[in-house]
Protein backbone atom coordinates (compact mmCIF):
# COMPACT_ATOMS: atom_id res chain seq x y z
CA UNK A 1 0.00 0.00 0.00
CA UNK A 2 3.00 2.47 0.65
CA UNK A 3 4.35 1.74 -2.17
CA UNK A 4 1.62 2.59 -4.07
CA UNK A 5 0.85 5.67 -2.36
CA UNK A 6 4.28 6.63 -3.52
CA UNK A 7 4.05 5.91 -7.01
CA UNK A 8 1.13 7.54 -6.96
CA UNK A 9 2.53 10.64 -5.46
CA UNK A 10 5.44 10.69 -7.94
CA UNK A 11 2.80 10.34 -10.83
CA UNK A 12 1.54 13.13 -10.24
CA UNK A 13 4.34 15.25 -9.79
CA UNK A 14 5.39 14.34 -12.64
CA UNK A 15 2.39 15.24 -14.44
CA UNK A 16 2.08 18.45 -12.81
CA UNK A 17 6.17 19.46 -14.12
CA UNK A 18 4.88 18.41 -18.03
CA UNK A 19 2.13 20.61 -17.81
CA UNK A 20 3.56 23.44 -16.65
CA UNK A 21 6.28 23.44 -19.14
CA UNK A 22 3.43 23.74 -22.14
CA UNK A 23 1.60 26.35 -20.65
CA UNK A 24 4.59 28.74 -20.23
CA UNK A 25 5.49 27.83 -24.32
CA UNK A 26 1.52 28.27 -25.09
CA UNK A 27 1.88 31.87 -23.25
CA UNK A 28 5.02 32.77 -25.27
CA UNK A 29 3.69 31.85 -28.71
CA UNK A 30 0.81 34.14 -27.84
CA UNK A 31 2.87 37.07 -27.08
CA UNK A 32 4.57 36.60 -30.49
CA UNK A 33 1.57 36.34 -32.02
CA UNK A 34 0.28 39.45 -30.33
CA UNK A 35 3.61 41.48 -31.26
CA UNK A 36 3.67 40.25 -34.95
CA UNK A 37 -0.08 41.59 -34.92
CA UNK A 38 1.05 44.92 -33.34
CA UNK A 39 4.30 45.30 -36.32
CA UNK A 40 0.61 45.31 -38.56
CA UNK A 41 -0.87 48.39 -37.40
CA UNK A 42 2.07 49.89 -35.49
CA UNK A 43 2.89 53.61 -37.26
CA UNK A 44 6.33 53.72 -38.58
CA UNK A 45 7.34 57.39 -40.04
CA UNK A 46 8.14 60.58 -38.60
CA UNK A 47 8.03 58.90 -35.00
CA UNK A 48 10.51 58.78 -32.08
CA UNK A 49 13.42 55.62 -32.53
CA UNK A 50 13.07 53.82 -29.85
CA UNK A 51 16.27 51.52 -28.00
CA UNK A 52 15.97 48.39 -29.21
CA UNK A 53 18.04 45.10 -27.55
CA UNK A 54 19.37 43.24 -29.68
CA UNK A 55 21.02 40.04 -28.67
CA UNK A 56 20.79 40.01 -24.87
CA UNK A 57 23.11 37.98 -22.88
CA UNK A 58 21.08 35.37 -21.25
CA UNK A 59 20.95 35.83 -18.00
CA UNK A 60 19.85 39.68 -19.35
CA UNK A 61 16.81 38.92 -21.05
CA UNK A 62 14.72 40.24 -18.17
CA UNK A 63 15.58 43.55 -18.64
CA UNK A 64 15.74 43.08 -22.86
CA UNK A 65 12.03 42.37 -21.80
CA UNK A 66 11.55 45.34 -19.45
CA UNK A 67 13.57 47.75 -22.29
CA UNK A 68 10.71 46.35 -25.15
CA UNK A 69 7.68 46.73 -22.43
CA UNK A 70 8.68 50.39 -21.85
CA UNK A 71 8.90 51.13 -25.76
CA UNK A 72 5.81 49.91 -26.57
CA UNK A 73 4.12 52.39 -24.33
CA UNK A 74 5.90 55.21 -27.04
CA UNK A 75 4.66 52.99 -29.97
CA UNK A 76 1.89 54.96 -32.06
CA UNK A 77 -1.28 52.97 -33.75
CA UNK A 78 -0.88 53.76 -38.09
CA UNK A 79 -4.37 54.95 -38.00
CA UNK A 80 -7.50 55.63 -36.48
CA UNK A 81 -9.21 52.58 -37.62
CA UNK A 82 -6.53 50.32 -35.74
CA UNK A 83 -6.46 52.57 -32.74
CA UNK A 84 -9.11 50.23 -30.46
CA UNK A 85 -7.15 47.05 -31.67
CA UNK A 86 -3.77 48.69 -31.25
CA UNK A 87 -4.42 49.82 -28.06
CA UNK A 88 -5.71 46.07 -26.82
CA UNK A 89 -2.87 45.19 -28.46
CA UNK A 90 -0.37 47.22 -26.42
CA UNK A 91 -2.38 46.22 -23.12
CA UNK A 92 -1.44 42.67 -23.74
CA UNK A 93 1.97 43.34 -23.97
CA UNK A 94 2.46 46.05 -20.70
CA UNK A 95 0.75 43.12 -18.73
CA UNK A 96 3.02 40.57 -19.60
CA UNK A 97 5.77 39.35 -17.13
CA UNK A 98 8.57 37.16 -17.54
CA UNK A 99 9.30 34.49 -15.01
CA UNK A 100 12.79 34.36 -14.72
CA UNK A 101 14.89 37.64 -13.59
CA UNK A 102 17.89 36.25 -14.18
CA UNK A 103 20.97 38.54 -13.01
CA UNK A 104 20.78 42.36 -13.03
CA UNK A 105 22.53 43.56 -15.92
CA UNK A 106 24.32 46.46 -16.25
CA UNK A 107 23.26 48.01 -19.42
CA UNK A 108 20.69 49.86 -19.18
CA UNK A 109 17.64 50.43 -22.43
CA UNK A 110 19.56 53.72 -22.89
CA UNK A 111 22.29 51.50 -24.24
CA UNK A 112 20.83 50.07 -26.74
CA UNK A 113 20.68 51.92 -30.72
CA UNK A 114 17.72 53.22 -31.40
CA UNK A 115 15.95 52.05 -34.29
CA UNK A 116 11.78 52.35 -36.28
CA UNK A 117 9.16 50.83 -34.53
CA UNK A 118 9.00 48.13 -37.12
CA UNK A 119 12.39 46.98 -36.43
CA UNK A 120 12.17 47.41 -32.74
CA UNK A 121 8.81 45.04 -32.81
CA UNK A 122 10.83 42.40 -35.21
CA UNK A 123 13.64 42.23 -32.53
CA UNK A 124 10.83 41.74 -29.70
CA UNK A 125 9.58 39.05 -31.74
CA UNK A 126 13.19 37.33 -32.29
CA UNK A 127 13.82 37.72 -28.21
CA UNK A 128 10.37 35.99 -27.28
CA UNK A 129 11.06 33.40 -30.20
CA UNK A 130 14.55 32.47 -28.35
CA UNK A 131 12.78 32.53 -25.14
CA UNK A 132 10.54 29.28 -26.79
CA UNK A 133 13.30 27.31 -27.63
Amino acid sequence: MERMIIFCMLFFCSSMVLTAAPHKTAKYKQLFKTIKLLETTVKDKDVELLHTPENPVEGCLFTAVTCFQKGTLKLQPENSQVNSTFTQTVRVLKRFTFSNPGKQCESSCESYEKKTPKEFLKSFAKLIKQVIR
